[in-house]
């Protein structure tokens, strides 16, 4: 056998070796997954926190409830402080037979500056989010831009909580915002944390439909 030849059988044996090892990693961490998938056997509704001070909080939930509506689940929006009815998503989803879309809020705070106001649409939102959290016709809620409510005094958070945890059992709902009050992820299932390690906008970029809204 020449060296050549020999080289090539070493590299052929060395291969399968690193294949077999590589079967041998997957079909463990296999069995894990599939021990884990076995042991959840609840179903259920979760409540889910999109939080942190990067951009995408909102943009993941409508993402997830795109998903809820492809599998013809019926879904409802309140946007607790975007004042716009321009969003590429509203425009998506506004005639949507499966989505009931509420923009409800005036705008940010700064825009705004006008705190009784702010206060006011606070109220009248939470007062539409409690009736949807009893309605078992939806499967899915979100409450864009809610946790800001409690962060600027504007809600109490107790009754909020009270709402999620006596909503229909298999309602999922997701609430957004930077930070989340301590209440809420107490009793939430599953929170997210969407980190800002560079922004466009800090670059000078200006923000752009499709992109920002």
């Amino acid at each position: 056998m020449s060296n050549d030849d020999k080289t090539l059988e070493s590299k052929d044996l060395e291969s399968k070796h690193l294949e077999n090892k590589h079967r041998e990693r997957m079909a463990a961490r296999k069995a894990v997954m599939d021990a884990k998938i076995a042991q959840a056997v609840e179903e259920r509704g979760v409540l889910i926190l999109l939080k942190g001070n990067g951009k995408g909080k909102s943009s993941s939930a409508f993402g997830t409830m795109l998903r809820s509506v492809g599998h013809g689940k019926r879904c409802a929006v309140i946007q607790f402080i975007k004042g716009r009815t321009e969003t590429g998503e509203y425009k998506f989803f506004k005639d949507h037979p499966q989505v009931d879309w509420h923009v409800m809020g005036h705008g940010f705070t700064w825009e705004t500056q006008d705190r009784e106001q702010d206060i006011e649409a606070a109220k009248k939102a939470w007062a539409l989010a409690e009736e949807l959290l009893k309605d078992p016709t939806y499967d899915m809620l979100v409450f864009d831009e809610m946790s800001y409510m409690f962060k600027y005094g504007y809600l109490d958070v107790e009754p909020v909580v009270v709402a999620l945890e006596h909503r229909p059992l298999a309602q999922n709902v997701i609430i957004t915002g930077r930070t989340m009050a301590l209440p809420l992820q107490e009793v939430a299932d599953t929170i997210s944390v969407v980190q800002d390690e560079r922004h466009a906008f800090r670059l000078g970029v200006k923000a752009q439909p499709g992109i920002e809204y």
